[in-house]
């Protein structure tokens, strides 16, 4: 592989993609596909429909690999990702060479790399490393705020990206009174204080399944914890992502 292009798709719509991302997906060689096993079959079922819907070129070939899984019995969090993202690289690696070793390669990244993603680090382990192009894409944060119809920060004021994890082991950013939280599998939110703070909840923000709900975080936290194992239960994944607004 000479040259990997790394393209954020937004939530999985094809209306998402930019018009750089869609000449991109047709001036390489291949796009790799990767499968997360039967319980996220969507995942891969929205690439493939957006490389149905966009990629005229014939030429182009789909690559599919079986992503592998996280070992959980690592004890070190850090340790377990480092892990896994040399087992994810190592993947991408024997795919392509099953593949004839495409020199043109393109990644479907949801959201955008840059936010809360780890593509750009599993592509620095590639040997020998590739040329890597990045596509910016819509992020799961501006389609939450576009679902609220808010802007992100408020008038004047600063506002913290940050995770469930970090929300449920460090608490309330300091200085800040507006968090956004991403990867968020544990509704860390129920663990605050919830005097005097509104949440602004999308799941699946900007695709067709999109449910988005807002309101006073001691009404709202049970609704969205239950509305989000329901989610999950009919769908078998979710993406979802919040708003913190404390006044």
């Amino acid at each position: 592989m000479k040259e990997l292009f790394l393209i954020g798709i937004g939530s999985g719509n094809p209306e998402h993609l930019t018009l750089q991302a869609v000449r991109a997906m047709n001036g390489v060689d291949a796009i790799l596909i990767p499968r997360k096993g039967a319980g996220k079959a969507d995942l891969a079922d929205l690439r493939r429909a957006i490389c149905a819907d966009v990629v005229t070129n014939t030429l182009v070939r789909l690559v599919e690999f079986d992503l592998p899984e996280r070992d959980e019995a690592t004890p070190d969090y850090l340790q377990r990702v480092e892990d896994w993202h040399n087992a994810i690289a190592q993947t991408w690696e024997a795919a392509l060479l099953g593949a004839g070793s495409p020199g043109r390669v393109a990644l479907l990244v949801w959201g955008d790399p840059s936010l809360y993603d780890s593509t750009l680090r599993i592509a620095a382990r590639l040997a020998p490393a590739p040329r890597v192009t990045v596509i910016a894409g819509i992020t799961s944060l501006q389609a939450l705020t576009a679902a609220h119809r808010i802007p992100v920060n408020g008038l004047g004021a600063a506002f913290t990206v940050t995770t469930g994890r970090n929300l449920r082991d460090a608490g309330w950013p300091v200085g800040v009174n507006r968090i956004a939280v991403m990867l968020d599998g544990d509704c860390s939110f129920a663990q605050i204080a919830p005097e005097g703070v509104t949440i602004y909840w999308a799941a699946y923000a900007g695709m067709a399944q999109e449910v988005a709900m807002s309101g006073d975080l001691a009404i709202m936290a049970p609704q969205i914890i239950a509305k989000r194992a329901e989610l999950r239960a009919a769908h078998g994944w979710i993406m979802d992502i919040y708003i913190l607004d404390r006044v």
